[in-house]
């Protein structure tokens, strides 16, 4: 069964130094007089498992979980949140004995979740712990006022409580993804029906260009062979009267050379 071995925290809230708490088998109970900083724990593992109501943190904006400073000590510019699973049971889907679930924070606004120090998305974290009752709505973490909260809730947000204990909040969630893909599908399928009724509508027309065009290319090579058919045959009949006025000038040249014998005798 996969089980909280440690909290790791720096500059979360109250806790500047790195701290470390370890949650041994059976059970741990943290003990201290009021400001002491009790509940800040409770906020940080709610915070690492991706908390997003900054007022269910106690403040103003996310960058307020960020130690402030105090006498003698100056403010931090980052917060970060570790939590350590044992895994050897392999309840996770992941082939670690240990993971690492962490959330980092920037005084900028910038933050990021980490699994075993890689960076991950925030739904990574939440598709790893469905249905093991490790999140921030779930029975696992009861804060102060989620007693009460549960008592006087209806019926369905109990029922919601209990199906995360019994595990099938992660097959709720699967099949609700599965229906937001089936709907996107059908979104696609819609206008991929549409885009294939226009073409159609055009497809026709399309035709009987491409038909002329082929005729005016099956024309216009036989209007080719035409005129170079035509030129040739110009071409011969030129080349016959050519010879023709050659022979002609032959014997007219021997004619004239004749006279002028005669002329000279």
């Amino acid at each position: 069964m996969t089980r909280l071995k440690a909290l790791e925290l720096h500059g979360f809230k109250s806790f500047a130094d790195r701290t470390r708490f370890e949650f041994h088998s059976g059970v741990t109970a943290i003990v201290g007089p009021n400001g002491s900083g009790k509940s800040n724990v409770v906020d940080a593992i709610k915070w690492v498992l991706g908390e997003q109501s900054v007022r269910s943190l106690r403040g103003k904006e996310m960058t307020d979980v960020i130690f402030a400073g105090a006498a003698g000590r100056r403010p931090l510019n980052s917060a970060e949140t570790t939590l350590i699973f044992d895994n050897t049971a392999r309840e996770l889907s992941l082939a670690n004995d240990e993971v690492r679930i962490g959330r980092r924070v920037y005084r900028s606004g910038e933050s990021e979740y980490l699994i075993n120090g890689e960076v991950c998305r925030l739904r990574d974290i939440r598709e790893l712990f469905s249905g093991t009752g490790a999140a921030t709505e779930a029975y696992s973490v009861i804060e102060q006022g989620r007693v009460d909260k549960l008592l006087v809730s209806s019926g369905k947000e109990r029922r919601g409580v209990f199906e995360e204990a019994a595990g099938i909040t992660k097959f709720r969630t699967r099949r609700a993804e599965a229906l937001r893909r089936l709907e996107r599908t059908e979104q696609n399928r819609q206008r991929l029906a549409d885009i294939v009724g226009e073409v159609a509508s055009r497809l026709e027309t399309v035709l009987r260009q491409a038909a002329r065009a082929k005729r005016w290319r099956v024309l216009s090579e036989r209007l080719k062979r035409c005129r170079l058919a035509a030129a040739s045959h110009d071409l011969t009949g030129v080349d016959a009267e050519l010879i023709q006025f050659e022979q002609e000038r032959a014997q007219l040249a021997t004619a004239c050379h004749e006279a002028r014998e005669s002329l000279a005798a």
